[in-house]
Protein backbone atom coordinates (compact mmCIF):
# COMPACT_ATOMS: atom_id res chain seq x y z
CA UNK A 1 0.00 0.00 0.00
CA UNK A 2 1.23 3.21 -1.09
CA UNK A 3 -0.18 6.24 1.29
CA UNK A 4 -0.80 9.48 -0.35
CA UNK A 5 0.50 12.54 2.00
CA UNK A 6 -0.13 16.16 1.44
CA UNK A 7 1.66 18.25 3.78
CA UNK A 8 0.19 21.94 5.22
CA UNK A 9 2.90 24.33 5.38
CA UNK A 10 6.08 24.42 2.70
CA UNK A 11 7.98 26.69 5.16
CA UNK A 12 11.88 25.02 6.03
CA UNK A 13 10.33 22.36 8.11
CA UNK A 14 7.20 21.34 5.84
CA UNK A 15 9.46 21.56 3.08
CA UNK A 16 11.78 19.25 4.78
CA UNK A 17 9.44 16.99 5.57
CA UNK A 18 7.77 16.99 2.12
CA UNK A 19 11.57 16.26 1.01
CA UNK A 20 12.14 13.22 3.19
CA UNK A 21 8.94 11.44 2.73
CA UNK A 22 9.64 11.79 -1.20
CA UNK A 23 13.21 10.70 -1.51
CA UNK A 24 13.64 8.91 1.92
CA UNK A 25 10.46 7.45 3.33
CA UNK A 26 9.15 3.76 1.66
CA UNK A 27 5.53 3.35 1.12
CA UNK A 28 4.71 6.87 1.19
CA UNK A 29 4.17 9.55 -1.82
CA UNK A 30 2.99 13.13 -1.39
CA UNK A 31 0.64 14.27 -3.69
CA UNK A 32 -0.03 17.84 -2.64
CA UNK A 33 1.44 20.60 -0.37
CA UNK A 34 -0.44 24.00 1.38
CA UNK A 35 1.13 27.05 2.30
CA UNK A 36 -0.45 30.50 2.11
CA UNK A 37 2.47 31.85 0.17
CA UNK A 38 0.87 30.20 -3.08
CA UNK A 39 4.35 31.06 -4.78
CA UNK A 40 6.35 28.82 -2.12
CA UNK A 41 4.02 25.66 -2.24
CA UNK A 42 4.34 25.91 -6.69
CA UNK A 43 7.97 26.36 -5.95
CA UNK A 44 8.25 23.23 -3.72
CA UNK A 45 5.54 21.04 -6.07
CA UNK A 46 7.80 22.25 -9.09
CA UNK A 47 10.56 19.79 -7.55
CA UNK A 48 8.48 16.71 -7.19
CA UNK A 49 6.48 15.87 -9.87
CA UNK A 50 2.97 15.40 -10.09
CA UNK A 51 2.72 17.22 -6.57
CA UNK A 52 -0.39 19.71 -7.00
CA UNK A 53 -0.22 22.75 -4.85
CA UNK A 54 -2.69 24.55 -3.11
CA UNK A 55 -3.22 27.92 -0.30
CA UNK A 56 -5.82 26.08 1.43
CA UNK A 57 -4.95 23.60 3.50
CA UNK A 58 -8.45 22.87 4.74
CA UNK A 59 -8.92 22.02 1.18
CA UNK A 60 -5.98 19.75 0.58
CA UNK A 61 -7.19 18.03 3.83
CA UNK A 62 -10.68 17.09 2.10
CA UNK A 63 -8.94 16.14 -1.18
CA UNK A 64 -9.33 12.54 -1.82
CA UNK A 65 -6.29 12.13 -3.39
CA UNK A 66 -4.56 12.65 0.27
CA UNK A 67 -4.98 10.01 2.43
CA UNK A 68 -2.64 11.34 5.07
CA UNK A 69 -1.31 14.48 6.42
CA UNK A 70 1.44 16.24 7.76
CA UNK A 71 0.58 19.68 9.44
CA UNK A 72 3.58 22.00 9.36
CA UNK A 73 2.42 25.46 9.06
CA UNK A 74 2.68 28.35 11.97
CA UNK A 75 1.76 26.87 15.42
CA UNK A 76 -1.74 28.90 15.41
CA UNK A 77 -2.91 27.18 12.84
CA UNK A 78 -2.05 23.37 14.34
CA UNK A 79 -5.26 22.90 16.10
CA UNK A 80 -7.74 23.43 13.67
CA UNK A 81 -6.23 21.95 10.65
CA UNK A 82 -5.61 18.92 13.16
CA UNK A 83 -9.66 18.64 13.87
CA UNK A 84 -10.00 19.11 9.95
CA UNK A 85 -7.89 15.99 9.56
CA UNK A 86 -9.92 14.03 12.99
CA UNK A 87 -13.09 15.24 11.14
CA UNK A 88 -12.39 13.82 7.63
CA UNK A 89 -11.21 10.54 8.99
CA UNK A 90 -7.40 10.87 8.20
CA UNK A 91 -4.57 10.35 10.22
CA UNK A 92 -2.63 13.49 10.95
CA UNK A 93 1.20 14.24 12.23
CA UNK A 94 1.11 17.35 13.62
CA UNK A 95 4.33 19.15 14.38
CA UNK A 96 4.73 20.18 17.86
CA UNK A 97 3.31 21.80 19.55
CA UNK A 98 -0.36 20.28 19.38
CA UNK A 99 -1.78 23.88 19.71
CA UNK A 100 -0.09 27.46 21.74
CA UNK A 101 -2.62 26.75 24.56
CA UNK A 102 -4.22 24.28 26.35
CA UNK A 103 -7.52 24.70 25.70
CA UNK A 104 -6.83 24.37 21.82
CA UNK A 105 -5.21 21.08 22.59
CA UNK A 106 -8.23 20.00 24.47
CA UNK A 107 -10.15 20.45 22.06
CA UNK A 108 -8.43 18.50 19.92
CA UNK A 109 -7.72 15.68 22.43
CA UNK A 110 -11.91 15.35 22.95
CA UNK A 111 -12.47 14.99 19.53
CA UNK A 112 -10.41 12.09 18.85
CA UNK A 113 -10.98 10.45 21.80
CA UNK A 114 -15.15 10.77 20.77
CA UNK A 115 -13.81 9.33 17.10
CA UNK A 116 -11.86 6.56 18.85
CA UNK A 117 -14.52 5.92 21.63
CA UNK A 118 -17.36 5.87 18.34
CA UNK A 119 -14.85 2.89 16.82
CA UNK A 120 -12.44 4.77 14.78
CA UNK A 121 -8.72 5.09 14.81
CA UNK A 122 -6.51 7.01 17.07
CA UNK A 123 -6.06 9.75 14.42
CA UNK A 124 -3.71 11.84 15.66
CA UNK A 125 0.30 12.22 16.18
CA UNK A 126 2.83 14.83 17.51
CA UNK A 127 5.69 15.55 16.37
CA UNK A 128 8.62 15.15 19.38
CA UNK A 129 10.49 13.55 17.02
CA UNK A 130 13.38 12.88 19.63
CA UNK A 131 11.94 9.78 20.69
CA UNK A 132 13.44 8.57 16.99
CA UNK A 133 17.13 10.39 17.70
CA UNK A 134 19.20 7.01 17.92
CA UNK A 135 21.08 9.14 20.70
CA UNK A 136 18.02 9.56 22.64
CA UNK A 137 16.94 5.96 22.25
CA UNK A 138 20.36 4.57 23.41
CA UNK A 139 20.23 6.62 26.50
CA UNK A 140 16.63 5.31 27.11
CA UNK A 141 17.44 1.91 26.55
CA UNK A 142 19.97 2.37 29.43
CA UNK A 143 18.13 4.53 31.99
CA UNK A 144 15.71 1.37 31.58
CA UNK A 145 18.71 -1.23 32.13
CA UNK A 146 19.48 0.71 34.88
CA UNK A 147 23.16 1.68 33.60
CA UNK A 148 23.51 4.84 35.81
CA UNK A 149 21.27 3.50 38.94
CA UNK A 150 18.44 5.52 39.86
CA UNK A 151 18.28 9.00 38.43
CA UNK A 152 18.82 12.31 40.28
CA UNK A 153 19.22 15.04 38.40
CA UNK A 154 18.84 15.70 34.71
CA UNK A 155 20.79 18.98 32.71
CA UNK A 156 19.34 19.52 29.14
CA UNK A 157 20.66 21.83 27.17
CA UNK A 158 19.11 23.31 23.60
CA UNK A 159 21.37 26.02 21.86
CA UNK A 160 20.68 27.69 18.20
CA UNK A 161 22.84 30.50 16.28
CA UNK A 162 19.58 32.54 16.10
CA UNK A 163 16.11 33.31 16.83
CA UNK A 164 13.34 33.32 14.04
CA UNK A 165 12.05 36.80 13.15
CA UNK A 166 9.33 37.74 16.02
CA UNK A 167 10.67 35.13 18.50
CA UNK A 168 9.42 35.60 22.28
CA UNK A 169 10.34 35.25 25.82
CA UNK A 170 7.76 33.00 25.60
CA UNK A 171 7.24 31.43 21.88
CA UNK A 172 10.82 30.17 23.12
CA UNK A 173 9.04 28.43 25.56
CA UNK A 174 6.67 26.98 23.21
CA UNK A 175 8.08 25.83 20.64
CA UNK A 176 11.87 24.77 21.55
CA UNK A 177 11.98 24.00 25.35
CA UNK A 178 8.56 22.24 24.94
CA UNK A 179 10.45 19.57 23.47
CA UNK A 180 12.35 18.84 26.70
CA UNK A 181 8.73 18.96 28.25
CA UNK A 182 8.23 15.88 26.16
CA UNK A 183 11.34 14.09 26.21
CA UNK A 184 12.35 14.84 29.90
CA UNK A 185 9.18 12.35 31.46
CA UNK A 186 9.28 10.17 27.91
CA UNK A 187 13.00 9.42 29.80
CA UNK A 188 11.88 8.84 33.25
CA UNK A 189 8.77 7.30 32.48
CA UNK A 190 7.43 10.10 35.05
CA UNK A 191 5.05 12.92 34.38
CA UNK A 192 6.67 16.46 35.15
CA UNK A 193 4.97 17.45 38.44
CA UNK A 194 5.84 21.17 39.19
CA UNK A 195 8.04 23.83 37.74
CA UNK A 196 9.95 27.08 37.74
CA UNK A 197 11.31 29.93 35.28
CA UNK A 198 14.61 31.53 36.15
CA UNK A 199 17.23 33.76 33.63
CA UNK A 200 20.44 35.76 33.60
CA UNK A 201 20.62 39.16 32.30
CA UNK A 202 19.66 38.84 28.55
CA UNK A 203 22.02 38.96 25.38
CA UNK A 204 22.26 42.05 23.68
CA UNK A 205 21.01 40.31 20.33
CA UNK A 206 17.70 40.26 20.72
CA UNK A 207 16.38 43.18 22.99
CA UNK A 208 13.12 42.65 24.00
CA UNK A 209 13.66 39.02 24.53
CA UNK A 210 14.60 37.47 27.88
CA UNK A 211 17.49 34.72 26.35
CA UNK A 212 19.36 32.28 27.30
CA UNK A 213 16.31 31.08 29.73
CA UNK A 214 16.73 28.35 32.51
CA UNK A 215 13.85 25.97 33.84
CA UNK A 216 13.71 23.84 36.57
CA UNK A 217 11.18 20.67 36.24
CA UNK A 218 10.98 18.25 38.74
CA UNK A 219 8.78 14.89 37.93
CA UNK A 220 6.88 12.48 39.71
CA UNK A 221 9.89 9.90 40.65
CA UNK A 222 11.43 13.09 42.88
CA UNK A 223 13.92 13.76 39.71
CA UNK A 224 15.05 17.34 39.27
CA UNK A 225 15.71 18.61 35.73
CA UNK A 226 17.18 21.89 34.37
CA UNK A 227 16.69 23.32 31.13
CA UNK A 228 18.72 25.77 29.61
CA UNK A 229 17.32 27.41 26.39
CA UNK A 230 19.88 29.87 24.59
CA UNK A 231 18.40 30.64 21.12
CA UNK A 232 21.12 32.67 20.22
CA UNK A 233 24.21 31.25 21.13
CA UNK A 234 25.52 32.24 17.81
CA UNK A 235 28.42 29.65 17.80
CA UNK A 236 26.09 26.06 16.39
CA UNK A 237 23.35 24.29 17.18
CA UNK A 238 23.82 22.30 20.27
CA UNK A 239 21.89 19.57 21.52
CA UNK A 240 22.85 17.82 25.12
CA UNK A 241 21.60 15.84 27.61
CA UNK A 242 23.20 14.51 30.70
CA UNK A 243 21.39 12.19 33.39
CA UNK A 244 23.22 12.21 36.52
CA UNK A 245 22.50 8.89 38.49
CA UNK A 246 23.10 7.02 41.97
CA UNK A 247 25.72 5.05 40.42
CA UNK A 248 26.94 6.89 37.16
CA UNK A 249 26.35 9.32 34.50
CA UNK A 250 25.03 9.22 31.22
CA UNK A 251 25.31 11.86 28.03
CA UNK A 252 24.83 12.07 24.58
CA UNK A 253 28.14 12.91 22.95
CA UNK A 254 28.70 15.16 20.10
CA UNK A 255 26.89 13.43 17.07
CA UNK A 256 29.58 15.17 14.58
CA UNK A 257 31.26 13.01 11.99
CA UNK A 258 34.06 14.69 10.97
CA UNK A 259 37.29 16.12 13.22
CA UNK A 260 39.07 18.55 11.30
CA UNK A 261 43.42 18.85 12.32
CA UNK A 262 45.24 21.88 11.16
CA UNK A 263 47.53 24.97 12.39
CA UNK A 264 48.16 22.87 15.15
CA UNK A 265 44.24 22.92 16.16
CA UNK A 266 42.02 20.16 16.51
CA UNK A 267 38.13 20.90 15.93
CA UNK A 268 34.34 19.63 15.16
CA UNK A 269 31.71 21.58 13.22
CA UNK A 270 28.21 22.22 15.07
CA UNK A 271 24.98 21.99 12.41
CA UNK A 272 23.68 25.30 11.65
CA UNK A 273 20.34 24.72 12.33
CA UNK A 274 18.32 21.40 13.98
CA UNK A 275 18.07 19.56 10.00
CA UNK A 276 21.30 17.89 10.00
CA UNK A 277 21.29 16.93 13.60
CA UNK A 278 17.89 15.59 13.69
CA UNK A 279 17.80 13.71 10.37
CA UNK A 280 18.06 10.51 11.33
CA UNK A 281 15.20 11.53 13.49
CA UNK A 282 12.86 13.02 11.04
CA UNK A 283 13.63 10.33 8.71
CA UNK A 284 12.43 7.40 11.45
CA UNK A 285 9.40 9.17 12.07
CA UNK A 286 7.98 9.80 9.05
CA UNK A 287 8.60 6.28 8.16
CA UNK A 288 6.83 5.35 11.94
CA UNK A 289 4.13 7.54 10.45
CA UNK A 290 3.67 6.07 6.98
CA UNK A 291 4.30 2.25 8.73
CA UNK A 292 1.47 2.21 10.74
CA UNK A 293 -1.06 4.00 8.81
CA UNK A 294 -0.12 1.36 5.99
CA UNK A 295 -0.31 -1.82 8.35
CA UNK A 296 -3.71 -0.15 10.02
CA UNK A 297 -2.46 -0.74 13.46
CA UNK A 298 -1.67 2.29 16.39
CA UNK A 299 0.86 4.93 15.42
CA UNK A 300 4.13 4.59 18.00
CA UNK A 301 4.72 8.36 17.71
CA UNK A 302 3.62 10.69 20.68
CA UNK A 303 -0.25 10.87 21.12
CA UNK A 304 -2.28 13.57 21.41
CA UNK A 305 -2.29 13.51 24.99
CA UNK A 306 1.21 13.86 24.43
CA UNK A 307 1.11 16.97 22.68
CA UNK A 308 -1.41 18.39 25.15
CA UNK A 309 0.37 17.41 28.86
CA UNK A 310 3.56 19.24 27.28
CA UNK A 311 1.73 22.44 26.60
CA UNK A 312 0.10 21.98 29.90
CA UNK A 313 3.73 21.96 31.62
CA UNK A 314 4.79 24.89 28.66
CA UNK A 315 2.20 26.98 30.34
CA UNK A 316 3.15 26.33 34.21
CA UNK A 317 6.63 28.07 32.90
CA UNK A 318 5.16 30.50 31.43
CA UNK A 319 3.15 31.43 34.69
CA UNK A 320 6.48 31.13 36.70
CA UNK A 321 8.06 33.59 34.17
CA UNK A 322 5.44 36.03 35.09
CA UNK A 323 5.34 35.62 38.41
CA UNK A 324 8.70 35.90 39.26
CA UNK A 325 10.06 32.82 39.25
CA UNK A 326 7.61 31.01 41.70
CA UNK A 327 7.30 27.38 41.80
CA UNK A 328 4.18 26.39 39.55
CA UNK A 329 2.23 22.98 39.49
CA UNK A 330 1.03 21.36 36.81
CA UNK A 331 -2.15 20.73 36.43
CA UNK A 332 -4.09 18.91 33.80
CA UNK A 333 -7.79 19.38 32.44
CA UNK A 334 -10.05 16.50 33.38
CA UNK A 335 -10.88 14.60 30.23
CA UNK A 336 -13.98 12.28 29.86
CA UNK A 337 -12.70 8.59 30.94
CA UNK A 338 -15.97 7.15 28.76
CA UNK A 339 -14.60 8.85 25.52
CA UNK A 340 -11.71 6.85 23.89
Amino acid sequence: MTVRVGVIGTGIMGADHAGTLDRQVSGATVTMVADLDLGRARDLAAAMPGVEATDDGFALIGDPAVDAVVVASADATHADLTLAAIEAGKPVLCEKPLAPTLPECLRVVTAERATAGAGGPSLVSVGFMRRFDPGYQELKSALEAGACGTPLLLHCVSRGVGSAPGSTSESSVVGSAIHEFDTVPWLLDARIVEVSWHAPRSTAAVPGMQDPQLILLRTADGALTTVEVFLNARYGYDIRCEVVGDRGTLALTNPARMVADADRRRAVGYPADWRPRFADAYRAELQAFIDAIAAGRPSILATARDGLVATAVAEAVIASMHDGGRTVAVELPELDPTAG
